[in-house]
C-alpha cells in the first residue's frame, strides 16, 4: 500500500472532526472521497500529506510512520512521494507557468526542462510556458496545478475540490488531465470533491462522516 491510515481521529480543542477512520490505497488507485461540508474532508487530506496534525492513529505513506517522523522528515518525505493540487491553485504569481510547474524538480535537484514541456503539451498549455499566471483563465490555472503536482511523478497525488470553482466544461477537461496524467504515471489518485461527474471517474467512492469512512 502507498498509504495506509488506521483508527485516525481528529479534533480542534474539545470539538471532534472526524473519528476512527481507517483506509488503504494502493499504487495506481483512484479513491474519491465525499461528504457533508465541515466534515473533515480537507483536514484528513492534509494529514494523508503530513500537513496536519491528528490526535490518535497512524498514518502510514510508502512505508513511513508519519507520526514517527519529524518536521523535517515528514517534509522530505512529501516533497519525494506527494503532489497536491489544491483548489486556490497555489501557483506563483512572479513566475511563468513552465517555472511554476518545474518547481518540484528543482527542490529535488533534479531540474529537467523536456520533461516540464511534455507535461504541459500533456495537460493542453504546451504554448503558454512563458505567459504569467495573472495572464490565464481558472482552468488553464488549475492544469499548471496538476502539471505541477505530477512533474516529479509522485506516488501519491492528493486533489482538493480541483474542480470546485471551475464552469462545467472546464471541469471536465481538468478532470480528463487529471486522470489520465495519474493513470500514464502510475500514480495513486485521491481525490475529496462533491462533483457526481468525478466521483463516477474513481475505482471506490467513500463517505466521511464524524463517526468515520464507509463506502458509498
Amino acid at each position: 500500500m502507498i498509504l495506509r491510515i488506521t483508527d485516525l481521529c481528529k479534533q480542534y480543542g474539545n470539538t471532534p472532526v472526524f473519528n476512527n477512520v481507517t483506509l488503504d490505497v494502493a499504487p495506481g488507485e483512484f479513491v474519491a472521497i465525499v461528504g457533508e461540508s465541515g466534515v473533515g474532508k480537507s483536514t484528513l487530506l492534509n494529514c494523508m500529506a503530513g500537513l496536519d496534525r491528528w490526535d490518535h492513529g497512524t498514518v502510514t505513506l510508502a512505508g513511513q510512520d508519519l507520526g514517527s517522523l519529524s518536521d523535517d522528515g515528514r517534509a522530505l518525505l512529501r516533497r519525494d512521494t506527494v503532489g497536491f493540487v489544491f483548489q486556490a491553485f497555489h501557483v506563483l504569481p512572479h513566475l511563468d507557468v513552465a517555472q511554476n510547474v518545474a518547481l518540484p524538480l528543482l527542490l529535488l535537484g533534479k531540474p529537467d526542462a523536456r520533461r516540464v514541456d511534455a507535461l504541459l503539451h500533456a495537460v493542453g498549455l504546451g504554448d503558454m510556458g512563458t505567459r504569467l499566471p495573472q495572464q490565464l483563465s481558472g482552468g488553464q490555472l488549475q492544469r499548471v496545478a496538476i502539471a505541477r503536482a505530477l512533474v516529479h511523478r509522485p506516488a501519491l497525488l492528493l486533489a482538493d475540490e480541483p474542480t470546485g470553482n471551475l464552469d462545467p466544461a472546464t471541469a471536465a477537461r481538468v478532470m480528463d488531465a487529471l486522470v489520465r496524467q495519474s493513470r500514464e504515471h502510475g500514480s495513486a489518485l485521491v481525490l475529496v470533491t462533491h462533483s457526481l461527474a468525478a466521483t463516477e471517474r474513481a475505482d471506490r467512492v467513500l463517505r466521511l462522516t464524524g463517526d468515520g469512512m464507509e463506502s458509498r
